[in-house]
């Protein structure tokens, strides 16, 4: 929990240096949001190919890459 924490905080502040404070709540929200979309499509379909996610979630197949690896790194889906 404390590593998520810091992570969180370095994350935050690697995008403040780019985007608009008002702006970054939004996008983390919506990274949130898709995080957790991706987990329950895991629980429910099992592992999937970046292009399937991609498909389903209506992203590219780079950001649904993005978001496997980092949810994957996080012990969040396998």
């Amino acid at each position: 929990m404390c590593q998520k924490l810091v992570n969180r905080v370095a994350q935050s502040r690697q995008l403040m240096a780019v985007a608009d404070p008002e702006l970054l709540v939004l996008f983390e929200d919506w990274l949130d949001e898709l995080e957790n979309e991706v987990v329950s499509l895991a629980k429910q379909h099992g592992p999937m190919s970046p292009e399937d996610l991609a498909h389903k979630l209506g992203l590219s197949e780079r950001g649904a890459n993005f978001l496997m690896s980092k949810l994957s790194r996080e012990g969040k889906i396998s």
